[in-house]
C-alpha cells in the first residue's frame, strides 16, 4: 500500500505519481508555466492586438433539443471554451462560463465580447459538466452553482478540483479521477475518460499546480468526442496517446486561440497549426475550433486564429468542411466516420 503523502495542498492528497509529487502537480517530460518576471516582460514589453468591444456572432442563440438520440452527435458553441456536446441521447457542457468575464472579479478582467451562444435558461437537461482545470476562463464557480441548482448533473474533473467545484456547488455530486481513470455512466451506454493535457493550473498566488488539469474522451454508441480542454502541443504526445488508447475518434474539440506571444504562451496554448496536425495525430475525423473569439487572454487579433485554422488546413490538404472554428450560437451536426 502506498502512503498517501500531505504537502500544504488543500486541494488533493494523494500518492506520488510520474506528474505529482510533493503537493505539486506537473507534465511529465513537459515545461512548468513561466514566473513572474516573464509575465511582466509580456504584459509590458509586448504589443497587443486590440479587440472590438463588441464582437457579435452571426449565428443567434441557440435553442438546444432535448436530446440527441440514435447516431446523432451534435455539437453548439456558447463561447470561448465552453460548449454542448450531445451524443447518444447524453447531454454533455464543457467547461460552462456564463458569466460576464473570464475573472475572479466581476469587476475587472477579460470580459465577454458576445454573449453565451445558448442563454442560460434554455439548456436542455444536462447529464455531466465536464471541468478540465481551474483557470477563471474553464471553471466558473457562479455557472457551476447555477447548473447544480437547475440540473444537479455529475461534475466529472481532473484531481484537486473537485474541492473547488464542491464549495461553488454545496451538495453536487462531483468526480475527480487522475489522467488513465473512467467514469462509467451505465444507464447510457456510455463512459468518460480523463486523459492528459499539456497545462497547469491557479486560482490565485499561492495555489499553483496544486490541482490537475486534464482532457476527455466522451465514448458512447454513436462514436467517441475528444475534449482536448486547455493544451500546449508537447510535440503531439498527448494526441498520439489518445489514438493509441481510443483507436478512431469521430470528433475533437480542439483549442485554437490564446497563443501570442509564441515565446511566452507556446507550453500552455497551441496554436492552429499545431490544432490541426493534432486532429491528424488523434486520428479525428472531424474536428471543432474553440478556445478563440470570446475574451481577450493574449495578443493576437479575435478573428486571427480562425484565417490561420484556414490556412493550415489548406496548407494540410484537409476539407474545411472537416475542422470547423466555431463562433457562438453555431450548431454543428457532426457527420459520422467515413
Amino acid at each position: 500500500m502506498v502512503k498517501r503523502r500531505f504537502f500544504g495542498n488543500g486541494y488533493y492528497r494523494g500518492p506520488p505519481s510520474d506528474h505529482f509529487q510533493d503537493g505539486i502537480f506537473f507534465n511529465p517530460e513537459g515545461h512548468s508555466p513561466r514566473g513572474l518576471a516573464d509575465l511582466l516582460k509580456w504584459q509590458f514589453g509586448s504589443e497587443k492586438a486590440k479587440w472590438p468591444s463588441s464582437w457579435p456572432s452571426p449565428h443567434p442563440q441557440a435553442k438546444p433539443e432535448k436530446r440527441v438520440d440514435g447516431r446523432g452527435l451534435r455539437i453548439t458553441m456558447v463561447g470561448h471554451a465552453s460548449v454542448l456536446i450531445q451524443v447518444a441521447g447524453l447531454n454533455v457542457l464543457a467547461d460552462p462560463v456564463w458569466s460576464k468575464r473570464a475573472s475572479p472579479l466581476s469587476f475587472m478582467g477579460p470580459a465577454r465580447v458576445n454573449p453565451p451562444g445558448i442563454a442560460f435558461d434554455d439548456l436542455p437537461p444536462i447529464d455531466v459538466v465536464l471541468v478540465s482545470h481551474n483557470h477563471y476562463d474553464h471553471m466558473d464557480a457562479d455557472t457551476l452553482g447555477r447548473l447544480h441548482k437547475r440540473h444537479a448533473p455529475r461534475f466529472v474533473t481532473p484531481l484537486g478540483n473537485d474541492t473547488i467545484i464542491a464549495a461553488a456547488a454545496p451538495g453536487a455530486t462531483v468526480s475527480a479521477f487522475d489522467w488513465g481513470e473512467r467514469l462509467d455512466l451505465e444507464d447510457r451506454g456510455a463512459a468518460i475518460h480523463v486523459t492528459a493535457a499539456h497545462h497547469w493550473s491557479a486560482r490565485g498566488m499561492l495555489d499553483r499546480r496544486k490541482a490537475l488539469w486534464g482532457s476527455f474522451v466522451i465514448e458512447s454508441p454513436a462514436g467517441k468526442v475528444f475534449v482536448a480542454g486547455d493544451t500546449g502541443f508537447h510535440g503531439g504526445r498527448n494526441y498520439r496517446e489518445v489514438a493509441r488508447q481510443h483507436g478512431s475518434i469521430r470528433l475533437g474539440v480542439l483549442p485554437i486561440g490564446a497563443y501570442d506571444p509564441r515565446w511566452f504562451m507556446e507550453a500552455q496554448h497551441q496554436n492552429p497549426e499545431e490544432a490541426v496536425e493534432g486532429m491528424l495525430l488523434s486520428n479525428a475525423s472531424f474536428a471543432a475550433g474553440y478556445h478563440w473569439g470570446t475574451f481577450q487572454l493574449t495578443n493576437e487579433p479575435v478573428d486571427e486564429p480562425r484565417s490561420r485554422l484556414l490556412a493550415a488546413l489548406q496548407a494540410r490538404g484537409v476539407s474545411a468542411d472537416a475542422f470547423r472554428p466555431l463562433l457562438p450560437g453555431e450548431v454543428w451536426d457532426v457527420p459520422e466516420a467515413p
